[in-house]
């Protein structure tokens, strides 16, 4: 058996276990510290139990003459009473009271005086007496130390049972957020703004970014001839394989239409050459919308792809209304990408002047010239991309 006083400290911070110890259901502390406590209580009674076992023997069995050697039978009392004094010793620790063990060295000392240096049945009677009160003392203080224990033990599982609560409480907060979030963000960045309680990020505010409209040519045609089911099965594959290019060029999704989207770079995590992740980005999607209209256009349905991209400021934020708002950009930046996505032809991806500004080391393109655009007061010079340095797509 382990040293009480380790078990004690090595208990202070657990929780409170049940176990069986032959008297029913109780914890770990009960378990160890009740067999000693009684140790010193059934040593103290086998000594008294000794000294009056002619008188036991006559009342309980009916010996009229029961008799034992004296010698033996004092050896035998005092032994036991040492036992249940070393009990005494031992038990101290469980409960640091020195009383129990004091008023038990009296008894055992005076009963090995009285049996060698002047027998008196009093004295004897007084010693034993001192004994069983030193053993029930001892018992007594041990439960107190038991119950103290369990109190903490109680105190300590309220504050965790507490603390797990706040934890869940705020964890199902942060998977909200995360939720919502991964409506319009690249999974990384909604979970990257989310850990680093990055609220702030998302509150309006104005941002040199480059926008991205991408959209379907001929769809509305096309979901005109074929089954309703079949049109869901065309969009699901197109925004399954749009948005996963989306999380892995780290855009942020501003807006979504049935067959077509708008994407944003530079917001709300830093990019330091967005109008390049941008282009990057349509080029991965022009490569994977061939492999999504291959099979229509077997069965004779004609769908493009048109790819727009310009860079500017813009004003973004939240727009919604609580739990289903969405994060967005507001700007003529915005209002370019569209149009010019509007007049690509199928495979184009086509640029304004400031976003072939920040990629004309990289990209190489063709000058399309001055095209008026729809909702736009000035011609915007119009570049077609035709390669990235160092990207194939």
């Amino acid at each position: 058996m382990s040293d009480p006083e380790n078990a004690k400290n090595s208990t202070s911070d657990s929780v409170t276990r049940a176990v069986s110890d032959g008297f029913g259901v109780a914890t770990e502390e009960f378990r160890i510290s009740m067999p000693i406590g009684f140790g010193a209580v059934v040593a103290a009674l086998a000594s008294l139990a000794t000294c009056y076992s002619g008188i036991l023997a006559t009342y309980i069995f009916g010996f009229q003459s029961f008799s034992i050697n004296p010698h033996a039978q004092a050896v035998l009392m005092w032994v036991l009473a040492l036992l249940a004094v070393a009990f005494l010793w031992r038990d101290r620790k469980r409960h640091s009271k020195e009383l129990p063990l004091v008023i038990g060295g009296i008894a055992a000392l005076t009963l090995i005086v009285t049996l060698y240096f002047g027998y008196d049945e009093r004295v004897e009677a007084l010693a034993y007496v001192l004994l069983v009160i030193a053993a029930l003392l001892n018992q007594n203080f041990i439960l107190d130390a038991l119950n103290y224990t369990v109190r903490n033990q109680t105190q300590e599982i309220r504050a965790l049972n507490e603390r797990l609560t706040e934890r869940v409480r705020r964890q199902e907060t942060e998977i909200d957020r995360l939720g919502r979030l991964k409506q319009f963000l690249a999974p990384q960045v909604a979970e990257l703004v989310v850990e680093n309680d990055s609220d702030e990020l998302l509150k309006t505010h104005r941002r040199y970014i480059a926008c991205l409209f991408c959209d379907i040519r001929n769809f509305t045609a096309v979901s005109e001839a074929i089954e309703p089911e079949e049109v869901i099965a065309v969009l699901q594959r197109f925004h399954d394989e749009v948005g996963n290019l989306v999380a892995q060029h780290k855009g942020t999704i501003g807006y979504r239409a049935g067959d077509g989207l708008m994407v944003f770079f530079n917001d709300p995590v830093p990019c330091d050459q967005p109008v390049l992740e941008a282009v990057r980005l349509g080029m991965s999607i022009r490569a994977a919308f061939e492999n999504i209209r291959a099979p229509w256009q077997k069965l004779g349905h004609k769908m493009g792809l048109g790819i727009g991209v310009s860079s500017g400021y813009a004003t973004l934020g939240l727009i919604g209304f609580h739990g289903r708002a969405d994060y967005t950009a507001i700007g003529g930046v915005v209002n370019t990408a569209s149009r010019l996505c509007d007049v690509a032809s199928d495979g184009q991806i086509l640029i304004n002047q400031r976003a072939l500004m920040d990629i004309e080391d990289t990209a190489q393109t063709e000058e399309l010239g001055d095209v008026e655009l729809k909702g736009i007061a000035t011609p915007v010079q119009v570049h077609r991309v035709l390669s990235i340095s160092g990207f194939s797509d």
